[in-house]
């Protein structure tokens, strides 16, 4: 009988554990349109970069939209350290140009981070961190690991 409550116990726990799981292999989190993909490579050091899109590329609804972005990396307390680039130039943004309130066409872009603390030039110490990418006011956030 004490077998029969084990197993029983054993799948009601992954029955809990397994839908996250699934969720968790998607690498890429979407909302209105906006998609933000897991910076690579990932954990790094001492540079990454973070994919994203913005309305729906590469089927864009409204080709001509301008949608106002912003991206912010984050400690674990919820401290701004750093905002990252613009690798390249595409859709009319210059590349180098960083991510705070930039006004973008629909497409796909990547971010370039270096590690370093914005604040200070240092480099970011080990640990998790969050980016967080804002399109039109809606918020996307992923985790990040710095490996030292």
């Amino acid at each position: 009988m004490k077998r029969v409550w084990g197993a029983l116990g054993l799948v009601l726990a992954l029955s809990v554990i397994m839908p996250r799981v699934a969720a968790a292999q998607d690498s890429k989190q979407r909302r209105n349109g906006a998609t933000l993909g897991q910076n690579y490579p990932n954990p790094f050091n001492p540079e990454t970069r973070i994919p994203f899109s913005v309305g729906d590329s590469p089927n864009c609804t409204e080709p001509g939209r301008q949608y106002r972005v912003s991206l912010k990396v984050y400690n674990m307390i919820m401290q701004v350290v750093a905002t990252p680039v613009l690798q390249g130039g595409t859709g009319g943004v210059a590349g180098g140009q960083p991510l705070e309130k930039v006004s973008v066409q629909c497409g796909d872009y990547v971010a370039y981070w270096d590690g370093k603390v914005q604040a200070t030039g240092r480099e970011a110490a080990s640990g998790v961190y969050l980016y967080r990418l804002e399109v039109d006011g809606v918020p996307l956030v992923k985790k990040m690991i710095v490996v030292k």
